[in-house]
């Protein structure tokens, strides 16, 4: 790859899960290697669902000095340089009331579902969303995956947050599917476009997000449809770097 000057009005921003790395997989060398050198190019920032323990899990401890940006729980937890920016929290702006109803539907529902296996952590309490799943988040790679596999034929997520948002709705409230095992769930206006009223402030020119959950009801819609980034929907992280590869190293740039 060509040596060429860093472009400080352009920013990319990456999802995590199908797109930097295998869903809850760390991140290859390979990916590690090529997200330096594009950072040489361009600013990088990274923008997913999880929380920041997760994203250290799969992109490395030093995941806030190694980007330029880390956008936990779509942006209501963020880093810029390496510094904690801001923190929100679910809990003031739902109301206790709310988030107790809400809780209490989501477990009786989920005592209804019959799986081949359930496992534990069914409701992750996080400081922007509350995350759902119906096999439990601790359930193993395998116990994923075979939940995975049955979800995509019998549409357990996408029925539940059909229950979710009759139930709930003009209260709110958003719902995503990302991910293999679970959904996220967060206040109107607090999924993954959250972040780029933070990095709107930076002045930016060009903004391209890259993302697997792009189609509508995946958590990389709302960002990948918005008029202000130039979406880019990939399918695993080698597709992420070909494309990159193209649009920021080509021999004509």
């Amino acid at each position: 790859m060509a040596e060429a000057s860093l472009d400080t009005k352009l920013l990319c921003l990456f999802d995590v899960d199908g797109t930097l790395t295998a869903a809850r997989q760390h991140v290859t060398p390979d990916m590690e290697q090529f997200l330096q050198c594009l950072r040489a190019r361009v600013r990088v920032g990274v923008v997913g669902g999880s929380d920041l323990n997760k994203i250290q899990e799969q992109l490395g401890e030093d995941v806030i000095q190694r980007v330029d940006y880390v956008f936990a729980e779509n942006g209501l937890v963020a880093y810029k340089d390496g510094q904690l920016r801001s923190v929100q929290s679910i809990q003031a702006q739902m109301g206790e009331e709310l988030l107790q109803e809400f809780i209490n539907f989501c477990l009786n529902y989920l005592a209804t579902i019959k799986l081949p296996k359930k496992r534990g952590t069914f409701i992750e309490f996080r400081n922007g969303m509350l995350n759902i799943s119906p096999i439990g988040r601790s359930c193993t790679q395998e116990e994923r995956i075979e939940f995975y596999e049955l979800d995509k034929k019998e549409l357990i997520r996408e029925k539940f947050v059909s229950a979710l948002r009759e139930e709930f709705k003009g209260r709110g409230l958003s719902f995503s599917i990302g991910g293999q095992i679970s959904f996220d769930v967060f206040p109107e206006g607090w999924d993954k476009r959250y972040c780029l009223d933070i990095v709107e402030k930076d002045s930016y020119t060009t903004i391209h997000f890259f993302g697997d959950k792009t189609k509508p009801g995946g958590n990389d819609y709302e960002i990948y449809s918005d008029p202000r980034t130039i979406g880019h929907e990939v399918s695993c992280p080698e597709e992420t770097i070909q494309l990159c590869k193209q649009l920021f190293f080509s021999s004509t740039q």
